[in-house]
């Protein structure tokens, strides 16, 4: 089925005035020449005419990879590290410039942050199915946003109903017992093309290399869009998601994983729960809307409105350190968790021109509320043999259970002006929020409270030469609430980031190749330390992170396309009060490279048939902030065989074959600390075939 991309992009090229038909008319004809990251201004601002590196990955890159989580789907971004826990899909782990803080926080939907609670289990997910394209925003955005990471963030954009009736259904197997089945529905709903709906739907569920441990998901996104007038647009969603299991999520120790215990290397295989005790599912529901209207050519007003509901249960057995020559301590932890949030964003944006400089002013409004209600349990379990487990433990000791009220309150008033004056553009930002945030033990009453005021900014400078290379330099700044407390009991101030970035930009006339080369030195402060023989926090850290980082996608001819990506990242624990302080930070390659090359045959016995293969390369890990160990550097390798079955008389099918982690390579991803390091994921099989009407 092509691509629908209507509405996904009509309201960033063309004038709202028109018509949403002719305006997928007008979209598909630039969408070929522009490549956009409106993520990055929340307007529409060509690739080479933002000031500030922006990846984008559209949902044909990831489909042929065959990625099924968003933090697969940008495997082969610069600048994103993906492999934080390993093996485990349950959350989007996306590590932005070498900043984990709140990582799986930072992410976007449709311009609305997907309300998750970084101190608890409640973070959301959404299924790259429904997704048209990722955008990431590298370096602070909170100038747009609000509350985010130094690091970036990413927004994801959603398919959206066309005026072109459309269709797709997929199945697929694979290796461990892989199995799904999804369905993509759009078009018209009466005559006069005013109304389109959409209708995706997904399940599916696999077992994981870790013993009993499965993965299982239902999804499905009703939408409605109303072209009301020439003018104005109403566009209703909803997605309903649901993971009864949620899939493994543990580490385990170094020595064993990484080196010998003994002599003796735990299996990549092995399973350090029990199935009785080992529970997570994720119930989530987003219902809200879009509305635009355009009052001239040159003002033009909306509004995103989206309301979140989300329930998690939680138990797990997880292993902390050695408690002999072959046995791990255990414990559990487990959670109930019920999450209620809404966000709103609203906009006005007016283009005017004051003497030689056109200006695209940007006025926003933005309110974020969450309410999470958590019960916390943990306890201890006996030991498990990691080299000859046997189970069916029951709890050895049970701790007293954790009961808060986490509320969260944001409201963020921006301006943003984007200037064109000949050859040059730039970008001027400021933002001022109003955080509140307070965590209750309902049974004491005691409070954790945060009340304080940010401002962010931005300012950006770029030249665009006729020939497609623009320069630029850029500065920013961030800001993101911390969780942990004081010696007062008090929520820490947040900590605060600024970058300063360098780039060179390259998109060639008259195609979608893009090139971008981005140098940035990001130094974040009121970091939460803690010193050893203190049991509160103090927001005195200082963390620097410095690097570069270069992206090529080029289709070098009508069958061969590329991509490719270099970062270096260079994080340093800049203030710690500890003998920490000047290491590096772990969980943070120093290089990544990346390479994706497509070719699809046009011609001779071949034609219709189309191959991929990419190669992942990760190196130079720290596995501690004491910088006392490494993970071992690690190469993967993932292919892709799809053919069009319209060779055979199938009109409309296809087939695709996409193995990742080709040379089944055993590996540890990463380490949080020497007692945590997460098992990389095996080689993965999946067979899939499409019809598209």
């Amino acid at each position: 089925m092509p691509t629908p991309r209507s509405l996904t992009l009509a309201v960033s090229l063309v004038a709202a005035g028109a018509s949403l038909t002719a305006q997928a008319q007008q979209t598909d004809q630039l969408s070929t020449l522009t490549v956009t990251g409106q993520a990055a201004t929340k307007t529409a601002t060509p690739f080479n005419e933002t000031p500030q590196s922006v990846s984008v990955v559209e949902n044909e890159e990831w489909e042929a990879r065959g990625a099924e989580t968003v933090q697969r789907a940008a495997d082969y971004t610069p600048g994103v590290f993906t492999n934080q826990i390993g093996a485990s899909n349950r959350y989007d782990y996306l590590v932005l410039r070498g900043f984990a803080d709140g990582s799986i926080n930072n992410t976007f939907l449709d311009g609305l942050k997907v309300m998750s609670d970084g101190g608890s289990f409640s973070s959301l997910v959404i299924d790259p199915w429904f997704l048209e394209r990722l955008e990431v925003v590298k370096g602070p955005a909170s100038v747009l946003y609000g509350r985010a990471s130094p690091g970036g963030l990413v927004a994801q954009t959603s398919h959206r109903p066309a005026f072109e009736p459309g269709g797709e259904v997929r199945l697929g197997v694979g290796n461990n017992a892989q199995r799904s089945a999804a369905f993509d529905l759009t078009g018209p709903l009466d005559a006069e093309r005013r109304l389109a709906f959409r209708l995706t739907g997904l399940t599916r569920a696999a077992d994981t290399q870790f013993g009993p441990v499965e993965e299982e998901r239902y999804a499905i996104a009703p939408q409605l869009t109303w072209d009301i007038t020439d003018a104005t647009s109403l566009t209703l969603h909803a997605y309903l998601h649901k993971d009864p299991e949620g899939g493994y999520h543990a580490g385990l120790p170094f020595e064993g994983t990484v080196v010998d215990r003994n002599g003796r290397r735990i299996s990549n295989n092995f399973f350090e729960g029990e199935e009785a005790f080992e529970t997570f599912e994720r119930d989530q529901t987003m219902v809200g809307y879009e509305f635009e209207h355009r009052f001239s050519d040159a003002l033009s007003a909306r509004q995103r409105l989206r309301y979140t509901e989300s329930d998690v249960e939680l138990e797990q057995v997880y292993a902390y350190g050695w408690a002999s020559a072959t046995e791990l301590n255990r414990y559990f932890s487990g959670g109930e968790e019920s999450l209620d949030a809404l966000t709103v964003d609203n906009q006005l944006e007016a283009r005017l021109a004051t003497g030689g400089v056109d200006h695209t002013l940007l006025l926003g409004l933005d309110y974020q509320q969450r309410d999470n209600e958590v019960l916390w349990t943990s306890g201890m379990f006996p030991p498990i043999d990691a080299f000859d487990p046997r189970y069916g433990a029951e709890p050895s000791m049970m701790f007293p259970e954790v009961r808060q009220h986490r509320e969260l309150e944001q409201t963020g008033l921006y301006l943003q002006d984007q200037l064109a004056f000949g050859n040059w553009r730039a970008n001027l930002g400021l933002r001022h929020d109003w955080v509140d945030i307070t965590n209750t033990d309902p049974v004491s009453g005691a409070e954790s409270v945060l009340d304080d005021t940010q401002v962010s900014g931005r300012a950006g400078l770029l030249y665009a030469f006729d020939n497609g290379l623009a320069p630029y330099a850029t500065y920013s700044t961030s800001f993101s609430p911390n969780s942990t407390t004081d010696q007062n009991g008090d929520l820490l101030a947040p900590t605060e980031g600024e970058q300063v970035e360098l780039g060179l930009k390259y998109q060639p006339p008259g195609t979608r190749d893009r090139y971008n080369l981005a140098l940035f030195d990001i130094t974040q402060e009121n970091v939460s330390s803690k010193l050893p023989n203190e049991n509160f926090h103090r927001a005195t850290g200082e963390i620097q992170s410095r690097g570069v980082e270069l992206e090529a996608h080029s289709q070098l001819t009508e069958a061969l396309s590329v991509q490719a990506a270099y970062s270096y990242t260079d994080v340093t624990l800049e203030k710690t009060g500890d003998a920490n302080q000047g290491n590096h930070d772990n969980q943070v390659p120093r290089h990544q490279l990346a390479a994706w090359g497509n070719y699809a045959f046009q011609s001779g016995a071949l034609a219709g048939l189309d191959a991929g293969l990419g190669v992942r390369y990760h190196a130079d890990i720290h596995a501690d902030d004491a910088n006392s160990e490494r993970v071992p550097d690690y190469t993967l390798v993932d292919a892709t065989l799809g053919y069009d079955l319209e060779r055979l008389g199938l009109d409309g099918m296809t087939a695709r074959l996409n193995v990742s982690n080709l040379l089944d390579e055993e590996y540890v991803a990463s380490c949080y600390d020497l007692n945590f390091c997460y098992f990389g994921a095996e080689r993965s099989v999946k067979a899939t075939v499409s019809y598209a009407f």
